[in-house]
């Protein structure tokens, strides 16, 4: 039988590995999709699976994201999932003087731009398929004010109801997944720069901020990635417009 297909952007982040892993695991094929060709074919190269298909792309460029859907058109005929994941990891906040509003005008391209040009692709091939799943990655800063870097997921929760209201009609889910505190190589380098900045050792700083999730640890990326397995899988294929939450009870919020 022939196998989905499902393309990931921001396929070299380090929430990558568990988002392919889990989607490997549903009996989905994966092309992964990132900017820098090297950092991609690091990524797939932790898979020995032949069903993970590198492909460099940049999502801030239309046309660029125009031939990774041409390609996997070419090679497969058909795209059942699309997982966007692509986003900056530079943090903009501080005092309102201060703000770079280039470079956050420059984030919410890479984030939101990126995942609207993403779905402009494919969805003429879901539309023509009468199906698809469209998942995007958000993030708990969307629903706080800690830093203005949660404009970007923000905006991703109100882009994913709206387009769910869109595509529903065509048999095109669309949904959110803002993931709490997930262990990947970029928290690991906070933890390990906020040690050597007030001194101490990173595992303090990781208790630290486990000492404010309920169950007591950090996720793994896998734990996202089942999230979004479930959502692409046909137990999620009623479910649309919604912004699930995977955090382990880190948020405080109701009805948020």
């Amino acid at each position: 039988m022939e196998l989905p297909v499902a393309i990931v952007t921001g396929g070299s982040g380090g929430m990558a590995p568990g988002l392919i892993g889990a989607l490997l695991e549903a009996n989905f094929r994966v092309v992964v999709v990132a900017r820098r060709a090297s950092d991609l074919a690091a990524a797939a190269a932790q898979f020995t699976s032949n069903e993970v298909i590198a492909i460099p792309a940049d999502v801030t460029d239309a046309r660029s994201t125009l031939d990774v859907v041409g390609t996997v058109l070419d090679r497969f005929g058909r795209i059942d999932v699309l997982v966007n994941a692509a986003a900056s990891s530079t943090p903009i906040g501080g005092d309102i003087e201060k703000i770079d509003v280039a470079a956050l005008i420059r984030d919410l391209d890479v984030k939101v731009g990126g995942y609207l040009r993403m779905i402009q692709a494919v969805t003429p091939a879901m539309k023509a398929a009468g199906a698809g799943r469209i998942i995007n990655i958000g993030g708990l800063t969307g629903r706080s004010s800690d830093t203005l870097s949660g404009l970007r997921n923000a905006a991703v929760a109100h882009l994913t109801k709206v387009l769910s209201d869109q595509l529903a009609p065509f048999g095109i889910t669309v949904n959110a997944i803002h993931p709490g505190l997930v262990r990947t190589p970029h928290l690991t380098d906070l933890l390990q720069k906020t040690a050597a900045s007030r001194g101490g050792a990173p595992e303090d700083f990781e208790d630290h901020f486990v000492s404010a999730v309920p169950l007591g640890r950090l996720l793994e990326p896998i734990e996202i990635g089942r999230a979004v397995a479930f959502l692409a899988g046909p137990d999620g294929a009623t479910i649309t417009g919604e912004s699930l939450t995977i955090d382990g009870g880190y948020s405080r919020g109701i009805y948020l």
